[in-house]
Formats: C-alpha cells, structure tokens, sequence
C-alpha cells in the first residue's frame, strides 16, 4: 500500500515552473547589477519613470474635471491637482536634477520623522514590551540616514541605488538558487 501525504500545492506550482523562477531571479540579478554599477543612470530612470506617471495621473485628473463639471460643484480641485500633476511631470523632464533633489528631500523627512515618532513609540512602550532597545536603534538609524540624506543628498541619492542594486542581486541570486531547487525536486518525481 501506497503512503499517503499531505502535499503542499504551492510546492508543486513552483517546481512545475522552476524556470519561471529562473527567469526572475536572473531579472532581478541584472537589475542590481545595472543598478549598482550605474546609480546614475538608474537614479534619472526613476525619475523618469516618475515624470511618466505624473503626466499620465494629470491628464487623467484634467479629463476627470471636465467631464465632471456640470455635476459636481467641486471639479475645479480635480482640474487643479491634474494642472499640478501634468506642470510636475513637464519639470521632470527638462529639469530632472530638481525631481531628484526633492524625491530625496521627501525621503530624507520621512525617514527623520519615522525615526522619532519610532523612538517616541519605543519609549512609551518600554513598560509594555520587552526588547525596545531594537526599536530604538531602528528608529536611530532612519533618524541618520535622513539626516544623511539631508547633508548631502547626491552621495545620499547613490547610496540609496547601491542599496536598492544589492538587495536585487541578492533577491535575484537567492531566486536562482530555489529555483535549481525546485528544479532537482520536479525532477526527483515530486516524490
């Protein structure tokens, strides 16, 4: 008599497509790589990318506007932000420095203003949990890199796509590894 197991569908979806895996590991090798070895360009890519998104979300908000305005009183705020968002993605075009300087100034409040209120959090809680010591570092290190990130936002900028390019090739290498995994299991009768 045959054992009878348990077996885990999602295993069985990953290993009949371990290639597809394969693929995206790879994908996301490259990209890292790209990115660590061209910040520069990676960085005005996203800029890019991000004046794409803002022309599109304009001009949708203007069409939003007109088409709304003999029915809600309020289309005008909708004319306005799509006014905003289309001057914006216009800007990141001829002048994409500025965009990046000021994508990096909203990263730099964020992670200031995550870091204390993290603190803030940590401290009312120390009576309640155990281990906010790593909260607070936690909360210390965004207070640093936004900092960082506020004295000197073109080294702050790169460091932030060395970063994004070794968590990729990371994510891409770990990738290829389950996916020959995965590849060995299909293989083995999935037994």
């Amino acid at each position: 008599m045959k054992n009878l197991s348990f077996r885990n569908p999602l295993i069985d979806l990953l290993s009949e497509n371990w290639w597809m895996v394969l693929i995206r590991g790879g994908a996301a090798l490259i990209f890292g790589l790209l990115t660590w070895f061209y910040p520069f360009v990676s960085i005005l890519i996203m800029v890019m990318f991000f004046g794409v998104y803002a022309l599109i979300d304009g001009v949708l908000g203007v069409v939003i506007a007109i088409n709304g305005r003999r029915t809600h009183q309020d289309w005008w705020l909708m004319l306005i932000w799509g006014m905003v968002s289309i001057l914006a993605g216009i800007m990141t075009f001829f002048v994409p420095g500025i965009t990046w300087l000021v994508l990096i100034t909203f990263i730099a409040i964020w992670s200031l203003v995550s870091g204390i209120l993290q603190i803030i959090a940590a401290i009312r809680l120390r009576k309640s949990i155990h281990g906010e010591g790593w909260m607070i570092v936690a909360g210390m290190l965004s207070v640093l890199v936004g900092i960082i990130l506020f004295v000197n936002p073109v080294q702050g900028g790169i460091a932030l796509t060395w970063v994004i390019g070794i968590y990729a090739a990371l994510f891409g290498v770990m990738n290829i590894a389950l996916a020959f995994r995965l590849r060995r299991f299909a293989a083995s009768g999935n037994d």
